[in-house]
């Protein structure tokens, strides 16, 4: 090889070096753009004024306290979050009923307020009972003045199929059902994530099942599951995770007990590798205004969650009252409707304590017909 043809040859290197950093940088940043985009319209701020913090009185139910003074620390001494998230991240979780392809229709047949810490880190769920009766924002245009419902119907009034959508903001249900526990309960939320019952089993069957260990017998009569370690498909865990045949509270400890299984079965190491590829696989079927990059962190902190720090909660079903609200406002029954009648100061001050991460402490119990029984992923 001539001198001059090591020249060319060297040169043509740099340049194609050149290049190739240029790609890769061009393609990095296209990417930080793109990790940064939300995957769907973000949720409305609240312009809505919330009501004074709860005081508990002489003969509040068993579990009330007050809110613990806030200790000021040192920004010196303060842990930084992992996974480059924020301090704290709270998200509203919807599992609609819906079973069709997309997300014009569907009552919350779930719902979910998800405090996400990212410095102990601890993640926990607080469950609403969807029959409470709620004041619905944005709604009494288009039905007539009325502005009331129960709280599953929120969604349902949000989403863009024929009928309803009765607002016009594009977080759709997601984003009214939001304005409405914050209406109604104080509920602060940064996010959401909504998903109907046709995509739960898509995700249920993509990690090849979920395997739920029914203890005894009672634990088996409240699943409808054999005693001993079930494994389950996608529509055998959305059977569990409906079945209300013991009543509202105990169909919500179910879908907590379903929950806990799926979170052990992503976690374990031959699904872990998978997290981006699922992400990626199911981003048009969720509804969702998480960016990539959010979920990135989401996902990171999952595998470095201690499994005794992913908690549910509920609250106490000694607050709750069963009753009917008459007359029904819709003109569907005639005998009114099922809500559960509570105190909703009660219910706001769990919510800020919740915020606040002073409850559940240390550990949550879901209360049943029968006693009080703890949940925790195991």
């Amino acid at each position: 090889m001539t001198p001059s043809q090591k020249k060319i040859i060297t040169t043509l290197s740099i340049i194609a070096f050149v290049l190739f950093l240029a790609v890769g940088l061009y393609a990095f940043q296209n990417y930080q753009v793109f990790a940064k985009q939300p995957l769907g319209p973000g949720l409305p701020f609240s312009e809505l004024q919330l009501p004074p913090t709860w005081t508990p009185t002489v003969g509040t139910p068993a579990g009330m306290v007050t809110l613990v003074p806030t200790i000021s620390i040192p920004a010196t001494n303060t842990p930084q979050p992992m996974c480059g998230g924020p301090y704290i991240m709270n998200i509203v979780a919807v599992g609609a009923d819906s079973r069709s392809v997309n997300y014009q229709y569907g009552l919350s047949d779930a719902i979910r307020l998800v405090r996400v810490d990212f410095v102990t880190p601890k993640i926990t769920v607080l469950e609403f009972p969807r029959d409470l009766w709620v004041k619905i924002p944005h709604i009494s245009d288009n039905l007539n003045g009325i502005d009331e419902g129960k709280l599953n119907q929120a969604y349902l009034f949000g989403q863009p199929g024929d009928g309803f959508h009765y607002w016009d903001d594009p977080s759709a249900g997601p984003g009214l059902l939001s304005l409405t526990l914050n209406l109604n309960f104080g509920v602060q939320a940064d996010h959401y994530v909504a998903v109907n019952m046709r995509t739960f089993v898509k995700i249920v069957n993509a990690v090849d099942g979920i395997d739920i260990d029914v203890k005894d017998k009672t634990m088996s009569h409240n699943t409808d599951l054999p005693v001993g370690v079930n494994h389950l498909n996608g529509d055998q865990a959305l059977k569990v995770a409906r079945n209300r045949q013991e009543g509202g509270f105990q169909r919500a400890n179910n879908q907590n007990i379903v929950l806990c299984a799926l979170r052990k079965k992503i976690a374990s190491p031959n699904v872990v590798t998978q997290i981006p590829e699922l992400i990626e696989s199911f981003r048009d079927n969720i509804l969702t205004d998480f960016t990539p990059e959010q979920l990135t962190q989401l996902a990171c902190l999952g595998t470095r969650m201690p499994t005794e720090n992913i908690v549910f909660a509920s609250f106490p079903e000694e607050i709750f009252t069963p009753t009917r609200h008459i007359p029904d406002v819709y003109g569907n029954n005639p005998n009114g409707t099922f809500i559960w009648d509570v105190d909703f100061n009660i219910i706001r001050d769990y919510v800020t304590r919740f915020h606040a991460g002073t409850w559940p402490e240390p550990k949550i119990n879901i209360p049943t017909t029968e006693e009080e029984t703890e949940v925790v992923c195991e």
